[in-house]
């Protein structure tokens, strides 16, 4: 993991766990935990690439 800090792209707190990801219209959103992911999905469904979610090695 690089050194450059990122927050959560829905409650910006700080990311400590890799692998909350989605995949939107707009890039790549990452998320604090599954919690942050979940509310953003159903928040933003119609932005969603196919299912949404992103494999492992692309974050």
């Amino acid at each position: 993991m690089s050194d450059e800090n990122k927050n959560c792209d829905l409650c910006q707190l700080p990311i400590e766990a890799p692998g909350f990801v989605l995949i939107t219209t707009s890039g790549l959103k990452q998320f604090c935990c599954e919690g942050c992911q979940g509310i953003y999905r159903m928040l933003h469904e119609d932005e969603l690439v196919g299912d949404g979610t992103a494999p492992a090695a692309s974050y």
